[in-house]
C-alpha cells in the first residue's frame, strides 16, 4: 500500500492520468517510461513528450541505465499485459547495455504481447503492421541504436575517468577537505623524518591517529614513505 501510494503520488506530480493498482490495470492503456541518471537532472523534456502523447500511467526511474534493476521499471513490467503500449522518449532512456536493451524490447513485445513506441525514432512502432523488409529495419537500426547507447555510457565513463586523472595531475584534491595539521606538526614530522620518533608516538602528541600523521608527513616534499 506504501508502494503504491508513493507511485500514485508521482504520477500525479508529472500530470498524468489517476493511478490504477495493478488489479485495475486493463488491456489497452497506455504507460509511459521514464529515467534520468541522477537526481540532479531534470525530467521535464520527457513529461511533456509523453504528457502530449497521453499517456495514462507513467513510470520513473532516477539512476543509471547501465542494467534493469530499477524499481520503477520492475514495477512497470508486472504492470504490462497483453495489447498495452508503452511509450518512452528515446532509447538511450530505456537503457544502456547493449544486450539488455535488446533483451527487454524482446521480453515486452515478445513475451508479454505490449507494444513499444519510441517518440524520437517514427520507426519504432510497434503498434504499425509491417512486411518482412520493415521489420528487419527496424531490427538493424535497433541493434544499432542499442550499441549507441551503450557505447556513449562507455564514452562517459571514459571522459570522467580523464577529468579526474588531469585534475589529480595539477593538484586537485577530491574528497573532504584535509583535517588541519595541529601545532607542533612540522617538528614532529622533522624528528620522524630523521629517525628520532615513531609515527605512532608522533600521533599520540598531536592526538591523531599515526595512520593520519603518516599521510600528512608522506605529503610534505622531503617525505619518503617510512613506517
Amino acid at each position: 500500500m506504501k508502494r503504491e501510494n508513493s507511485q500514485q503520488k508521482q504520477a500525479d506530480s508529472l500530470g498524468f492520468g489517476k493511478h490504477q493498482t495493478r488489479e485495475q490495470c486493463v488491456e489497452g492503456r497506455v504507460f509511459g517510461y521514464i529515467r534520468v541518471s541522477s537526481r540532479e537532472q531534470n525530467e521535464a523534456r520527457q513529461v511533456i513528450a509523453l504528457r502530449e502523447f497521453g499517456v495514462d500511467r507513467v513510470f520513473l526511474d532516477k539512476q543509471s541505465g547501465k542494467d534493469f534493476n530499477r524499481p520503477e521499471y520492475q514495477a512497470l513490467l508486472q504492470h504490462l499485459r497483453f495489447g498495452d503500449v508503452l511509450v518512452i522518449k528515446s532509447i538511450d532512456r530505456l537503457g544502456r547495455n547493449y544486450n539488455e536493451i535488446l533483451e527487454q524490447w524482446r521480453r515486452i513485445t515478445k513475451e508479454i504481447g505490449a507494444d513499444i513506441v519510441v517518440l524520437d525514432m517514427d520507426l519504432f512502432d510497434t503498434r504499425r503492421g509491417r512486411d518482412l523488409t520493415g521489420t528487419l529495419i527496424a531490427d538493424i537500426v535497433l541493434q544499432l541504436l542499442s550499441y549507441v547507447a551503450q557505447t556513449e555510457r562507455e564514452f562517459i565513463k571514459q571522459r570522467q575517468a580523464e577529468g579526474i586523472a588531469a585534475a589529480k595531475s595539477r593538484g586537485v584534491r577530491f574528497g573532504p577537505p584535509e583535517k588541519e595539521r595541529p601545532v607542533g606538526f612540522e617538528e614532529l614530522a622533522e624528528k620522524w623524518k630523521r629517525g628520532d620518533i615513531s609515527a605512532r608516538e608522533a600521533g599520540r602528541r598531536l592526538g591523531v591517529p599515526h595512520p593520519t600523521f603518516l599521510h600528512w608527513a608522506r605529503g610534505e616534499p622531503w617525505a619518503r614513505a617510512k613506517e
